[in-house]
């Protein structure tokens, strides 16, 4: 018997969850504990903006999710390991672009002073990167470093590393963009049941900073577009999943 069925779901419901292909499994859904120490800043969570949440932490909905065999809790889910690579701008420019290049591609101009998501526009725009092959958080340039974390039809794979321009940035002083692997992909590297895929966090969470559980409720049953996911997810890679998870892709 399921236990957890917190509102009487309608189309208005997935406004906020692009991922959710279909409302079937929404109402069947199953009460889950996070272990929010597992969750990272940025790409799992962010603070927000909006005075009535008064600085609380906002889950993203549609996190696919694994379970910590010792603790019980649920986890991000860590299959195939996406790579990360951060790109950072030193030397305070005032003005200009720099250029990323992936694998023989070069963007076009980034602002100096880019966002994560113009940083993502950038890439997407290459031709060997699709949407949802990449998700992007930190920024704004130059004060502070962009996180890429490689997936889609990169999930699992040991990428080549991006090399930056610098050439077109101005002011400051000797402007320059760093790239630096700080985690290599490859294949699931966990072996503490999170390597084992649950089903996605269906709703968005309020918790507090410092808090170190939060309730939850699991998406096991049900379709959705996994391009949409708020962490880079490729079905494709999938190597296991829970008894009974039941999941359909677009």
């Amino acid at each position: 018997m399921n236990d957890f069925q917190p509102y009487s779901y309608t189309d208005s419901v997935t406004a906020d969850r692009p991922w959710l292909a279909s409302l079937v499994g929404v109402q069947d859904t199953n009460t889950i504990t996070l272990d929010l120490t597992k969750f990272t800043e940025g790409s799992h969570y962010t603070v927000s903006a909006n005075p009535i949440l008064q600085g609380r932490n906002v889950m993203k909905s549609g996190i696919p999710l694994g379970k910590v065999t010792a603790s019980g809790l649920f986890a991000p889910y860590s299959g195939p390991r996406s790579e990360v690579q951060t790109v950072t701008v030193t030397g305070g420019p005032t003005g200009g672009t720099y250029t990323l290049t992936f694998s023989g591609q070069t963007t076009a101009g980034i602002p100096y002073n880019a966002t994560a998501a113009q940083v993502k526009s950038a890439l997407e725009a290459l031709s060997n990167v699709e949407v949802g092959d990449v998700a992007v958080s930190g920024g704004p340039h130059p004060g502070t470093a962009v996180v890429v974390t490689f997936g889609g039809q990169y999930l699992g794979d040991d990428v080549s590393q991006m090399t930056a321009s610098a050439a077109s940035l101005t002011g400051g002083t000797s402007p320059a963009v760093t790239v630096a692997t700080t985690t290599a992909g490859g294949g699931a590297s966990a072996s503490d049941g999170t390597e084992v895929l649950q089903g996605f966090l269906v709703d968005a969470i309020h918790f507090n900073p410092g808090s170190t559980k939060a309730a939850g409720a699991l998406l096991w049953h049900g379709e959705i577009f996994a391009d949409q996911c708020p962490i880079p997810f490729d079905p494709t890679d999938v190597a296991s999943t829970a008894p009974g998870v039941n999941i359909h892709y677009r």
